[in-house]
């Protein structure tokens, strides 16, 4: 059993600035790629950001020079620096960690609940 803790949404002003963090626990042996989708009203769910255990990051094309991904593994967390907010950036953000947890078993994707990131004035 694995569970990601999304922490960080709120409400933030065009231009403003939020970091979201997701910590996961539970029956962990290592994590590979971790990420940050989103998904506004009436739209799909979108790849924001993706980091992998190597430090290797992408990003969606909107979010690029604006948002940051990171990840520390002590922690067990994942973090989206996500600056000069808009209101396009307004949607529910949720966490996405690919877990081993045995050394020659499956790595399987966890997510986590999601976590409300509004931009309005």
């Amino acid at each position: 059993q694995v569970q990601l803790v999304e922490s960080g949404g709120g409400l933030v002003q065009p231009g403003g600035s939020l970091r979201l963090s997701c910590a996961a626990s539970g029956s962990i042996l290592s994590i590979n790629d971790m990420g940050w989708y989103r998904q506004a009203p009436g739209k799909e769910r979108d790849m924001v950001a993706t980091i992998t255990s190597g430090g290797r990051r992408k990003y969606a094309d909107s979010v690029k020079g604006r948002f940051t991904i990171s990840r520390d593994d002590a922690k067990k967390t994942v973090y989206l620096q996500m600056n000069s907010l808009k209101p396009e950036d307004t949607a529910v953000y949720y966490c996405n960690a690919d877990v081993s947890s045995s050394w020659f078993g499956p790595t399987v994707p966890y997510w986590g609940q999601g976590t409300q990131v509004t931009v309005s004035s």
